[in-house]
């Protein structure tokens, strides 16, 4: 049971840490068992309690799962390996669509925003102690949220999208709970909440967001959290409807003390207004990055949500970073305030980019899913011969695997990079990538 890599340590920290080690070099790999407590604890000359307490720190960070009489195994992917890791490396003078970037042509001119921010800054300086807020960004960004039917509560901003689901998540979970999470889903939240010591519970997500019968069941089985996407979602472009919002309302209405978060990453990105379910429950968290529309390396999303959770966020944050730079948040806001790039034009232009290659595949006999934003979801019989035959036609797809955790495999398309001559030579690749070898029938 021991093999062949040596798990040393006397205390519990560095008996984990010998573990972690073992994981992260490879060593230990994905579902590889690990000894029982007592067999180790003989190995290494110290109580069984030592080796309990390295086991539960280890499965706190995400890094082994224990399954009752089979003992405890490295994760099939522990937080030592994240998702990003699962991706392709595309050669010179392949296409990437991999990256699930915004179009660079699409995004503002920073300098005129950021000079107007540091001309303010300049004649008053921000200094230690001073409210966290911009006035000016947090009266456009509560306007926003107003404006699409989002209730009223307290602000906060953070450093991006992700920053804001840990920070609501930790203000209300604890390690071993478990929480609703799409799936197929964004990968680093699959990866955020193992490393916060979370359960995932996978539900299924089609074209007008995540199925209320999947959620239901979760809560059943005693999900403590729902995390979900209002619009383009990632990995499939998936949009919760006006009919599904209703439904999912009704579902989480009947356990009103699950915390539901909701991440519109896309508000910027795509035409259609959210149809928040924010309030349906007692603790909730509205979140709204920039990231897509104005650039990601504008780490700003605003975040509203419960008296008691946004107090327990913005108490979390002044002990840690203390406030994200109000130079950031003065230059959002100025990109807001001046109406560029005109965001109706940049949701058409991906719309179009996206809605045409999924014809182009439909004309091929390939199902392709994506109601707005900027990737495509194909599925594949198999994922790894559909990733090397695009690569092998000058094509970089991600592999589904990053976003997946049970659902069915595929490959994610992002249409950013795509120009109107790209769409015949792309779908023609995609179909050949996902036609089964002669002679081999899947299903």
């Amino acid at each position: 049971m021991l093999g062949e890599y040596r798990i040393t340590g006397r205390r519990a920290a560095e008996i984990s840490a010998s573990v972690e080690r073992g994981v992260a070099t490879g060593a230990l790999p994905p579902g590889h068992a690990l000894p029982p407590l007592r067999e180790l604890a003989d190995h290494l000359g110290v109580n069984p309690n030592t080796v309990a307490a390295a086991y539960r720190l280890l499965r706190e960070r995400g890094v082994i799962e224990t399954a009752g009489r089979r003992g405890s195994r490295v994760r099939a992917r522990p937080v030592s390996t994240p998702r990003d890791q699962i991706r392709v490396e595309v050669p010179p003078g392949a296409r990437d669509l991999s990256t699930g970037d915004p179009d660079p042509r699409l995004l503002p001119a920073l300098a005129p925003a950021f000079a107007e921010a540091a001309r303010t800054a300049d004649e008053q300086p921000v200094l230690y102690g001073q409210e966290p807020l911009d006035d000016g960004f947090a009266r456009l960004a509560r306007a926003a949220f107003e404006a699409d039917g989002v209730p009223s509560g307290p602000l906060a901003v953070t450093s991006g999208s992700l920053d804001a689901v840990e920070r609501v998540l930790a203000a209300h979970l604890r390690p071993g709970d478990a929480l609703a999470v799409e799936d197929p889903g964004w990968g680093s939240l699959l990866d955020l909440v193992p490393a916060l010591g979370l359960r995932p519970f996978p539900v299924a997500v089609d074209d007008e967001g995540p199925l209320p019968r999947e959620v239901r069941r979760a809560l059943a089985e005693g999900a403590r959290a729902v995390v979900l996407t209002c619009r383009a979602q990632n990995p499939t472009g998936a949009a919760v409807s006006a009919a599904r919002a209703r439904q999912l309302r009704d579902v989480l209405a009947a356990h009103p003390e699950v915390l539901l978060v909701e991440d519109d990453h896309g508000h910027g990105i795509v035409a259609p207004p959210p149809h928040p379910l924010a309030g349906t429950t007692t603790h909730w968290a509205f979140v709204r990055s920039v990231a897509k529309a104005y650039g990601p390396d504008l780490r700003v999303a605003a975040v509203t949500g419960d008296p008691v959770t946004l107090d327990r966020l913005r108490g979390r944050q002044r002990l840690g970073p203390g406030w994200v730079s109000l130079l950031l948040q003065r230059a959002v806001a100025q990109l807001w305030r001046s109406g560029a790039p005109d965001l109706a034009e940049v949701a058409r232009s991906y719309d179009e980019r996206r809605e045409a290659l999924i014809r182009a595949l439909a004309a091929r006999g390939v199902e392709a899913r994506g109601t707005g934003g900027l990737n495509v979801w194909v599925p594949v019989p198999d994922e790894t011969r559909a990733v090397v035959s695009l690569l092998h036609a000058g094509w970089g797809a991600a592999p589904g695997a990053r976003f997946r955790l049970g659902a069915p495999p595929g490959v994610r398309i992002t249409v950013s990079p795509l120009s109107p001559d790209d769409l015949g030579p792309l779908a023609d690749a995609v179909a050949e990538a996902v036609r089964p070898p002669r002679g081999v029938r899947y299903g």
